[in-house]
């Protein structure tokens, strides 16, 4: 009978100590990292350039847009820190609310039974419809703009922190209930830490959808005089729309920060989750 000659690795796909961190180095300073996203930008910025220079009235031109920005700085910090506050107290209120909201929909179904149609409700109303009767309430001040962020805010938050309050794995209950654990042990030491994945993801989307409620509000109720979203408004009036531009500009950037900084967050508190490894 023949004997078969063993086959030998190949050292290119030898795995040794230092192959992982060399794997992430080259994945982090080779092309494949930014090359896709340089092309997507430019061809993005050639097409916007050949329709703004075909329709002036349509698109401006990007010098334009980078010339009000540089130009007049401290008018786009100004509006767009009046837009921040909005947006961080709405998703403070909506969802701090949901946090309280979900606790105790945990630990007493009767509260859950009562409180989530209510909520689905709330959802599927328009905001822009409850704008007016919010200035009405509340008067002309940052109040509705606070309400109005709030409940956009409210839901996903309810949901996620729901869905991680009741997603515990039974065995593990099984062994708190063997060590006579009291309810509130169990919701602090093993339901709310269980949770704390569902929360982080849905601050991931709130946080920056926060951006988006306050600029909704600022379109809808009456009385704005500064925000990203009321200058949007008026240079959309006028039919400026290079200021239009930086001012969307503005809010990208404040989204994509916002992002970045939940991001840094969850991988700061999740080092221990599977997600993060």
């Amino acid at each position: 009978m023949a004997t078969e000659t063993p086959v030998r690795p190949r050292p290119d796909r030898e795995e040794g100590p230092g192959r992982p961190a060399a794997r992430v180095r080259r994945d982090l300073f080779g092309v494949g990292l930014w090359l896709p996203a340089t092309v997507a930008v430019l061809i993005c910025g050639f097409a916007w350039t050949a329709v703004a220079e075909d329709q002036p009235y349509l698109l401006p031109l990007l010098p334009e847009v980078g010339g009000v920005l540089v130009g007049d700085p401290l008018l786009f910090l100004s509006n767009a820190w009046s837009t921040l506050q909005i947006a961080l107290l709405g998703v403070g209120f909506g969802a701090g609310t949901a946090f309280v909201l979900a606790l105790v929909m945990s630990e007493a179904p009767v509260v859950r039974r009562a409180i989530m149609p209510l909520a689905v409700v709330l959802n599927v109303t328009p905001v822009v419809a409850l704008a007016p009767a919010l200035v009405v309430a509340f008067g002309f001040g940052m109040a509705p703009k606070v309400i109005v962020t709030a409940i956009i805010t409210f839901f996903p938050v309810l949901i996620n922190m729901t869905t991680g309050l009741r997603s515990v794995p039974s065995p593990v209950l099984h062994v708190f209930s063997t060590l006579h654990a009291s309810r509130l042990e169990v919701l602090l030491r093993l339901r709310v830490p269980s949770s704390l994945p569902y929360a982080l993801a849905a601050l991931r989307v709130v946080f920056p959808l926060s951006i988006v409620g306050a600029v909704v509000a600022e379109f809808v109720a009456a009385g704005s005089s500064s925000g990203l979203g009321t200058m949007i408004r008026t240079s959309a009036a006028t039919a400026r729309l290079e200021y239009v531009y930086a001012a969307i500009a503005c809010l990208a950037a404040m989204g994509v920060l916002m992002l970045a900084l939940i991001t840094v967050l969850e991988r700061r508190l999740l080092f221990w989750h599977e997600s993060q490894q």
